[in-house]
Formats: structure tokens, C-alpha cells, sequence
């Protein structure tokens, strides 16, 4: 029974994390947390930017 108990807390904790996730994503705010200026995966994250 508390192995239930756990894997349902577990289960909510890696929902509420992806709902902000996606959340944040859709916000537009950057995922990791970083600056993207000096990212060298900043093209990655939001595409090439056109000049």
C-alpha cells in the first residue's frame, strides 16, 4: 500500500513540474533559466535569427 501511496505523490510532483513547464513555454520565458545571449544553444531553443 505505501508503494501506491508513494508512486501517486511521485506522479502528482512530475505533473505539477511539466505544468509549468508548459506553462513557461508558452509564456515564452526560456526553459533553462539561462541568458540567451551568450548561449551557444540559443539557436536550439528559439531558431535562427534572421537579419
Amino acid at each position: 500500500m505505501a508503494t501506491v501511496v508513494i508512486g501517486i505523490i511521485v506522479a502528482g510532483i512530475l505533473f505539477l513540474a511539466v505544468r509549468q513547464l508548459y506553462k513557461d513555454k508558452k509564456k515564452g520565458k526560456s526553459l533553462c533559466g539561462g541568458k540567451c545571449s551568450c548561449c551557444p544553444n540559443s539557436c536550439a531553443c528559439h531558431g535562427e535569427i534572421k537579419k
